[in-house]
């Protein structure tokens, strides 16, 4: 007789969505804009003038990161002098929804009880 038993294939990590998490968490100041954008701070040249030691270069290119995830959105008004403003997509929502739950893991992770309950 021969088994017919459902099989289970090896797991492995999702390879888009693990790579745009190390991306991201790779990327200095990427956590650094989210929080700029939580506080309503969208524009580039007031995000350089927020945070000490970021440059326009540096910026751009994490920018540019988060919008190729399709995690930031970019805007630009038909306006002399243009302007440009960056806000998170919905799909962005989700993304930041899951770097908010790895911090409280990383915070339990850190907390002394798991290192007691650890040793054991």
């Amino acid at each position: 007789m021969i088994n017919q038993s459902k099989r289970i294939s090896q797991k492995t990590a999702p390879e888009r969505s693990a790579r745009m998490v190390e991306t991201i968490y790779g990327c200095k100041w990427s956590l650094t804009v989210f929080s700029l954008l939580a506080k309503g701070i969208n524009r580039p040249g007031e995000m350089v003038r927020c945070v000490e030691g970021l440059s326009t270069k540096v910026l751009n290119e994490c920018l540019r990161k988060n919008m190729e995830f399709g995690i930031l959105e970019k805007t630009v008004y038909p306006e002399l002098p243009p302007r440009v403003e960056y806000g998170v997509t919905a799909f962005g929502q989700k993304f930041l929804h899951i770097l908010d739950e790895l911090e409280k893991l990383q915070q339990e992770m850190d907390a002394p009880e798991v290192q007691v309950l650890s040793k054991k």
